[in-house]
């Protein structure tokens, strides 16, 4: 992956403490990776000229993991798709344009229950 544009970063999200999960859950979240601002937003021109090259992956305990890729949509929407074909697993990012990618920062996503859920920045790594 060393031809990817500097701008490139592996993120790290990890569920946040949420009911159910009172300490959080490392074994639940994304591996994302995506272009970043120099303020650490997703970069949308970056996106836009490397489109399939900005994966996800979700993890979860007793599932398999989800790979797909982030999407930008109509109104600023970004979400992440398992599955082109369908639109029933697209997962949301909540305002993801507007989120600020750095360690200790959080990040929601619309999960494929239909939940938002609450993620923490774990680690923003140059690749």
């Amino acid at each position: 992956m060393t031809d990817l544009p500097d701008e490139f970063r592996h993120i790290r999200l990890e569920l946040a403490r949420e009911a159910g999960h009172p300490v959080g859950d490392r074994r639940h979240g994304y591996d994302i990776l995506a272009p970043l601002t120099d303020d650490n937003r997703i970069d949308p021109d970056r996106w836009r000229a490397n489109a399939e090259r900005c994966r996800v992956r979700r993890f979860r305990p007793d599932e398999d993991d989800a790979v797909g890729v982030l999407r930008h949509g109509p109104g600023g929407r970004w979400y992440f798709d398992y599955n082109h074909e369908r639109e029933t697993d697209n997962e949301a990012g909540f305002r993801f344009g507007d989120e600020t990618f750095a360690p200790g920062e959080y990040i929601s996503v619309r999960e494929d229950d239909g939940e938002m859920h609450t993620f923490v920045v774990m680690s923003v790594e140059r690749l």
